[in-house]
């Protein structure tokens, strides 16, 4: 006697619990990772701003010192008298 293998389709609701698992899966792992990291935080911009404007106080030290001063100003009068 010869049986015929027939595929058996899933239903419908077979395919709603798998979808349904799936997404359940990526839930969890998504909740048990935490929320991203998606900028600073206020102590972050303190820190941020307070660094910034110390090296822009250094920078501005730096650029206005004689040296570098009178090292700008002789680079612009070569560039100008070149012309």
């Amino acid at each position: 006697m010869r049986t015929l293998c027939v595929p058996i389709r899933p239903t419908t609701a077979a395919l709603a619990a798998r979808k349904l698992g799936g997404w359940l899966r990526h839930r969890c792992r998504k909740v048990a990772a935490g929320p991203p990291d998606a900028g600073m935080s206020t102590a972050e911009y303190a820190i941020g701003t307070v660094a910034a404007c110390a090296f822009a106080a250094v920078l501005y030290k730096v650029v206005t010192s004689g040296a570098v001063s009178g090292a700008l100003s002789e680079i612009l009068d070569r560039a100008l008298h070149a012309v």
